[in-house]
C-alpha cells in the first residue's frame, strides 16, 4: 500500500466534516480526500432509486481517480440505501455510516430514544431492522427534519441558523405518545451534530445527543490497523457543481488541515 494513499470521505454536503473531526483524533496523520457532492445536495428529499444511482456511480470514478485505500460514505442517507451498492463496485474497505440506535438503546434511562434524520433515512427498512435488533424493547420516536442540513451548511459557512428549526424538531418529537420521557437523541444525519449547540437548547441539559462519528472513525482506524501514512501535503476537498458552492468554507477547511476546494 502507498503510504499517501488517501482516505477517501464522501457526502453530500459538509456534514461528513464531523466524522472527518472524528477520524482525526485516531488517525492524525492519515491523508484524507474529502468529497462534497454539493450538485445533489440534498439527498433526503430524492427517491431511493436517484440516490443509489448517484452515489454508486461518483464513488466509482473517485475511486478510479483518487485511488483510495478506503472510502468511507459518510452520509447516513446514501449509506442506508447505497452501501451494498457501492461495495460491489469498489475494490477497496467501505466504510458506511448507520443511526446510532444500538448505543442509543444502551444508554437511555427512561427507555424512548427519539431519532432525527432526514426524509429518507428515517422511511427505510434498514433502520426499522436497526431498532429490531439493536432496540431492546426501548421505544423509538422519528422525525424527519430536512430543514437542518441545509441549517448546518449555512451555520458552517459563519451564517445564522433560525431557530425555529430546531424548535419544530423538539415541538414534533415532544408531541408525539411519550415524547416527553425522550432522554437520547440519535443525530441520524451526519450534518446533525454541527446544530449541537442549537439542539442542546431546544432539548435542554437531560437530553442527551449521540452520533455515529466516533464508531465510524474507529471502525476505519481498525480496518487500516498497521497501514503507513504519508502526508504530501494539505487534505483535499473537492467537490462537484460549480466551485462557488464551497463559498464560505474557506475558515472551516482551513482549521481541518485542508487546502483550497477543488472542482471534481
Amino acid at each position: 500500500m502507498n503510504a499517501a494513499s488517501p482516505i477517501l470521505l464522501f457526502d453530500s454536503g459538509v456534514g461528513g466534516l464531523t466524522v472527518y473531526d472524528a477520524l482525526r483524533k485516531v488517525l492524525p496523520d492519515a491523508p484524507v480526500i474529502y468529497a462534497a457532492d454539493l450538485a445533489g445536495l440534498p439527498y433526503g428529499t430524492k427517491t431511493e432509486a436517484q440516490i443509489a444511482t448517484r452515489v454508486a456511480g461518483l464513488l466509482g470514478r473517485m475511486a478510479e481517480r483518487f485511488q483510495p485505500r478506503l472510502a468511507c460514505i459518510a452520509c447516513n442517507t446514501a449509506s442506508t440505501i447505497a452501501l451494498g451498492m457501492v461495495r460491489d463496485v469498489l475494490e477497496i474497505p467501505v466504510v458506511g455510516t448507520v443511526p446510532a440506535i444500538k448505543p442509543a438503546a444502551a444508554l437511555t434511562q427512561t427507555g424512548t430514544i427519539g431519532l432525527v434524520g432526514t426524509d429518507a433515512t428515517i422511511r427505510q427498512a434498514y433502520v426499522d431492522d436497526l431498532e429490531e435488533k439493536f432496540g431492546n424493547g426501548t421505544r423509538l420516536l422519528r422525525v424527519a427534519a430536512p430543514g437542518l442540513v441545509a441549517a448546518a451548511e449555512a451555520k458552517l459557512r459563519g451564517q445564522p441558523v433560525d431557530p425555529a428549526l430546531i424548535v419544530d424538531v423538539h415541538a414534533r418529537l415532544a408531541a408525539m405518545p411519550g415524547g416527553s420521557e425522550i432522554d437520547t437523541l440519535v443525530l441520524a444525519c451526519t450534518h446533525f451534530p454541527l446544530l449541537a449547540e442549537e439542539l442542546a437548547a431546544a432539548f435542554g441539559e437531560g437530553v442527551t445527543q449521540i452520533d455515529g462519528a466516533a464508531g465510524i472513525a474507529r471502525r476505519i482506524a481498525h480496518l487500516l490497523e498497521g497501514q503507513s501514512f504519508t502526508a504530501t501535503g494539505p487534505n483535499r476537498f473537492v467537490v462537484t457543481g460549480p466551485l462557488s458552492g464551497a463559498d464560505g468554507l474557506q475558515a472551516a477547511l482551513a482549521a481541518r488541515r485542508f487546502g483550497a476546494a477543488e472542482a471534481f
